[in-house]
């Protein structure tokens, strides 16, 4: 599954623009290395988002399906850290 769709059926960002673009612009890494919407997400890779004022880091650990349930969009992906910055 592609990242940016694997980023919106996993409820981590709401909408399939917005991850494609936070993608485009260098906000998102696989393994500390900046990652493409395009590329194939698989169990076990490491993700990293630079949000506004923090950045979180998430370990896949399922691939969900195409219109999964928000209830169960929890099962796809864990919190593995999580950094603040200052203003």
């Amino acid at each position: 599954m592609r990242l940016d769709i694997f980023l919106k059926e996993s409820r981590i960002i709401k909408r399939r623009t917005v991850a494609k673009s936070m993608c485009d612009e260098g906000y998102v890494f696989i393994f500390d290395k900046k990652a493409k919407a395009s590329y194939e997400v698989k169990t076990g890779d490491e993700i990293s988002i630079y949000f506004k004022q923090k950045k979180i880091s998430y370990r896949v650990l399922d691939i969900p399906h195409k219109g999964t349930k928000k209830s169960e969009s929890d099962k796809f992906s864990e919190v593995i850290g999580e950094e603040f910055y200052e203003k």
